[in-house]
């Protein structure tokens, strides 16, 4: 069974706002989806975080070493793919893509094996996993509405990030913030906290940190994600030393060799790469062993698709810690894109599809109108 095609579906018109310092704006493109197909006709989706123009571009160069390739091979394949290609930019755009089409090929191997991905990948140890809404920071009295909301539609685990917090030069408005989001929530809701330390011209440094991570343990939040710029790693190993909550990061980071050094300074106590970004299935359970090898939780980084959130339930599956998955509070690209959606239980917990791959069936009239060429590249 041979890749006959290779093609990007770049997402448009509803992307929601990251809380970044430049706002994108709901037609801007930080998502798209890749679609592998093979000659006997079989389709795995993928998808990847990065703007689709940067993958069609990526696809472009990677397509010669894809098309007349094994279907079935992911792993390998994708290693040819970075083999062949680190001196183009080694863990930028083309790794990212990579991504899209290692997921995407992952997808039809559990179709063609009549497998879930996550039995695949070794075995299942859960059926489902609780899933932690993903929402912006705001000012204090709407922070507090917020979190309460999504507690009220069911959510047992909320991440609140970005945002005003650390960057008005102001502790005071910090504590309001994450007292109103606990408030919100509720005591007996998993509270998260991410500084959005990789937006752009992040204000603060190691001492910032430190002395927040103080102030959040007053508040039993569960951990304390990207507070400090993501290359800082000798930072990041002082910061968890001192903090009394545990440190969490990853999401800018791509491949495995490059996580290596974070566990080697014990310089996080979880870690988070993003599947659709650090080299696909085939780079995140490798990262996910190393980290259990050091005694490091995997919790992996979900900001993109409703494709994304269904490799971090395969993953989940397979991944003896994972027992959290991210859901982006809010975004149609989760909600509106798979047939059936998706629906918490009485526990706050999302079921793991047992169908083969990823075990979703996309919403072709939804993804209609936030794509182009949709016909063109999945047909009927």
């Amino acid at each position: 069974m041979k890749i006959a095609s290779v093609e990007a579906l770049g997402l448009f018109g509803k992307s929601p706002k990251g809380g970044w310092s430049n706002e994108i704006q709901p037609d801007d493109s930080i998502h798209a989806l890749v679609v592998v197909r093979s000659d006997e006709g079989h389709v795995g989706i993928g998808s990847v975080f990065t703007d689709a123009r940067l993958v069609e571009a990526a696809l472009a160069v990677l397509r010669p070493l894809l098309i007349g390739e094994s279907a079935i091979e992911p792993m390998r394949v994708s290693e040819k793919l970075h083999q062949n290609t680190f001196w183009m930019g080694h863990g930028g755009s083309i790794t990212h893509a990579i991504s899209g089409v290692d997921i995407a090929l992952w997808d039809i191997f559990g179709q063609v094996t009549g497998q879930p991905i996550g039995r695949l990948l070794g075995g299942t140890y859960r059926t489902r996993v609780k899933a932690y809404a993903s929402i912006l920071m705001e000012m204090p009295e709407l922070m507090r509405e917020r979190t309460a909301f999504y507690r009220s539609q069911g959510f047992r685990a909320i991440k609140i990030g970005w945002g005003p917090f650390g960057r008005r030069e102001s502790a005071r408005l910090d504590e309001e913030i994450v007292r109103a989001a606990r408030e919100g929530a509720g005591d007996d809701c998993l509270l998260m906290v991410d500084a959005g330390a990789s937006d752009a011209f992040w204000p603060n440094g190691l001492n910032w940190a430190v002395n927040t991570a103080a102030m959040l343990k007053d508040y039993d939040v569960y951990w304390f994600e990207e507070a400090l710029r993501p290359d800082a790693v000798d930072d990041f190993r002082s910061l968890r030393e001192r903090s009394p909550v545990p440190i969490a990061t990853g999401e800018c980071i791509t491949r495995r060799q490059n996580f290596l050094p974070w566990f080697e300074k014990r310089a996080l106590d979880i870690v988070q790469p993003d599947v659709t970004k650090v080299g696909g299935i085939s780079e995140q359970i490798q990262i996910a062993r190393m980290a259990n090898a050091f005694g490091v939780r995997y919790i992996g980084h979900g900001w993109n698709t409703a494709v994304g959130l269904a490799v971090d339930l395969q993953l989940a599956a397979a991944i003896p810690t994972a027992d959290l998955v991210e859901y982006i509070g809010g975004s149609p690209y989760i909600d509106e894109i798979t047939v059936g959606g998706w629906s918490l239980d009485a526990d706050g917990m999302l079921q793991i599809p047992s169908a083969p791959g990823l075990g979703i069936k996309l919403n072709k009239d939804a993804l209609r109108e936030v794509t182009r060429d949709l016909d063109r590249v999945l047909g009927d």
